[in-house]
């Protein structure tokens, strides 16, 4: 069968390369076309490729009103190619902004739809849920409260586990020992605070002075930041030890983590780090926050898991002093770390084991092909599908 896929990020590159390695298991006669990245070109050939997310994606509305022009050709550039490639299925990952016009697109072409990992609709922007209903034939969704979330509006969505799992067991595998990654990188001889400050500029310049101030404050321990390229510019006269493209070596090997807000918190906990979730913005940020968002947390740890496994310290609660004292209960010796460890197992059983992607092609496939797919028991979602 034909498949043409549309991720407009690094994570759905990650994502989507995964999915086509399970569509090739499922389907080895697979044929692809896809906007993605390199990693959906190592497995579904570069000749494939009709368009690079890094030339495509555009965040925030003043970025798109000044690229408008350009954003509009680019929606009617990949019009046209669905079009001309007639695949039998579009498969639509995240990027909802341009993904919902995609398929509205394909829906009124008669081409059917499935979109993998779903816009986060339960925080905000709850309108899109009718889009999904009027225009999305089957929504493949990626944690566990979502089932209910959507069940309750009619949505039949289906959920084989998170494909971070996924991610994180095959770079896992492929990483030094703890003791060589240290001598490599020229620390560990104190124990090791991950910082992880965010993914956007903003989100960066907002949160990294903090923790600059926190590393002052607690000399004992070895501070490193995974870090990005243009972050060096905000860190002169700091203590903290940059390293740049080694994000699960930092986390996985460190004692602790101070985390921003978003996907990096739950990829924390399932590597297995204990963590203090930080964030801080602009006063209109979260003003307007405050009124569109529809959830209690803002970590995905404690929405997966309904409550509060890790502390949460947000605008004036962010303070150096408070983090550090946070920090010192779930580093080794202090009074929470132990829960947290006990919480994160039950979070790992909550989401499922490896081979999310691998199940959830096997789910289109048989989709596709009118056939009913073999359901995995709950212990061999546990353990990645095996048996």
């Amino acid at each position: 069968m034909k498949y043409y896929l549309i991720a407009g990020e690094a994570s759905g590159d990650l994502h989507g390369s995964n999915l086509m390695k399970g569509l090739l298991r499922s389907d080895p006669q697979a044929e692809f076309r896809f906007w993605g990245g390199d990693l959906m070109a190592a497995v579904g050939g570069r000749e494939h490729l009709a368009k690079h997310y890094r030339d495509a994606s555009f965040f925030g509305i003043g970025e798109i009103v000044r690229r408008l022009p350009t954003v509009l050709a680019q929606i009617r550039e990949c019009k046209r190619d669905i079009a001309a490639y007639a695949p039998d299925v579009l498969v639509l990952i995240d990027y909802p902004g341009f993904n919902f016009r995609m398929a509205k697109f394909a829906h009124g072409c008669g081409i059917r739809v499935f979109y993998y990992i779903s816009p986060k609709v339960w925080a905000w922007k709850e309108h899109r849920v009718e889009r999904i209903r009027r225009y999305v034939d089957k929504l493949f969704i990626i944690f566990p409260f979502e089932v209910e979330y959507f069940a309750r509006r009619g949505i039949d969505a289906v959920y084989e586990g998170n494909p971070l799992m996924d991610a994180i067991a095959e770079r896992c595998a492929a990483m030094p020992l703890r003791e060589e990654f240290f001598r490599a990188n020229g620390f560990g001889a104190r124990p090791v605070i991950a910082l992880l400050a965010g993914s956007r500029r903003s989100e960066v310049r907002n949160n990294l002075p903090f923790m600059a101030a926190l590393a002052e404050l607690m000399p004992e321990y070895d501070f490193v930041l995974a870090a990005v390229p243009w972050l060096g510019e905000l860190l002169a006269g700091s203590r903290i030890i940059c390293l740049y493209d080694k994000t699960y070596e930092i986390v996985r090997y460190a004692d602790a983590a101070v985390v921003t807000s978003g996907t990096a918190t739950l990829e924390t906990a399932l590597i297995g780090t204990p963590e203090v979730v930080c964030y801080r913005t602009d006063a209109l940020t979260v003003w307007a926050g405050r009124r569109l968002l529809k959830i209690p947390y803002i970590s995905l740890v404690n929405l997966v898991m309904g409550r509060e496994v890790v502390k949460e310290l947000i605008q004036q609660e962010m303070t150096p002093e408070r983090a550090a004292e946070e920090l010192r209960a779930i580093l080794p010796g202090g009074g929470q770390r132990e829960r947290m460890l006990a919480d994160y197992d039950a979070l790992r059983k909550r989401i499922g084991g490896p081979g999310a992607s691998e199940r959830v092609a096997a789910r289109m496939v048989a989709l596709l092909k009118g056939e009913k797919a073999p359901r995995p028991t709950e212990r061999e979602q546990e353990n990645g599908g095996a048996k």
